[in-house]
């Protein structure tokens, strides 16, 4: 089914203009997706939106008539919904994945309090590179469905189980579930990461860009980790120590 929307009045449209806050995405269970890359990723596919000078083009390259669900919208309502300055004129929306903590299966991924989408959309796009699938954020990190996360992610967003919880819910789910927890942090007990010795199910936790990780987890941890500086600089970006960090552990997992 193919429509056109031309006036800024249609009810619809005016959703879509929304979904750059949270509560619409939350409220709606959408969000969305700009750029031609994201055509291929159908899951949990809802919509496509259509700039309409853009449409010939991308009917000649995608056949997106083939979809179902496809909405063209005059170049000016495009333009006021659009993230990109040199937009490619789709924009795709798709139903949130949602998975609750008991569903969790394997090695987990925790960020505490993480504030930077970009942060965050390479953190899931390394997870998808190292083979890391579950990833839990603290109530408070920044949503992974904003625009710019999901644009960072590079489509790794569609391929991960990715849920909130608060810090006590998720402890004592670690806690009852025999996961060994790994913090990455400063302290006077912290091991070289390298030596770090995995477990059957392990939980990698990462904390926010500038206080690190909260109490509760550190009371939690079972192994202490650091990535050694040797330059003069304080602390590691929190998406860099995460990729220098997994794909260490994937090596041992590996060599297991």
């Amino acid at each position: 089914m193919k429509t056109t929307i031309a006036s800024p009045d249609n009810k619809f449209y005016k959703i879509l203009k929304k979904l750059d806050k949270k509560k619409y995405r939350d409220k709606n269970n959408i969000f969305k997706a700009e750029g031609e890359k994201f055509l291929k990723e159908k899951i949990n596919f809802t919509k496509i939106i259509i700039k309409e000078s853009k449409y010939e083009y991308l009917e000649n390259k995608y056949k997106i008539t083939q979809f179902n669900n496809l909405t063209i919208l005059k170049d000016d309502l495009f333009d006021e919904i659009s993230e990109q300055e040199n937009s490619q004129g789709v924009i795709v929306l798709y139903s949130k994945l949602l998975t609750s903590i008991e569903e969790i299966n394997g090695d987990i991924v925790i960020l505490d309090d993480v504030q930077d989408p970009g942060n965050i959309g390479t953190i899931i796009r390394t997870m998808e590179a190292s083979g890391f699938k579950n990833l839990i954020l603290t109530k408070g990190s920044v949503d992974v469905y904003n625009p710019k996360t999901v644009r960072a992610t590079m489509g790794g967003i569609f391929k991960l189980n990715i849920i909130y919880e608060t810090p006590e819910i998720i402890t004592e789910f670690l806690k009852d579930n025999d996961y060994q927890v790994i913090s990455t942090l400063l302290d006077k007990n912290s091991i070289d990461y390298r030596e770090v010795e995995l477990k059957e199910k392990n939980a990698y936790i990462f904390g926010n860009e500038g206080h690190g990780i909260s109490d509760i987890f550190v009371e939690s941890t079972n192994v202490k980790a650091i990535i050694p500086i040797y330059g003069d600089v304080d602390s590691l970006n929190v998406s860099v120590a995460s990729g220098i960090f997994l794909y260490k552990m994937r090596e041992k997992i590996e060599n297991k």
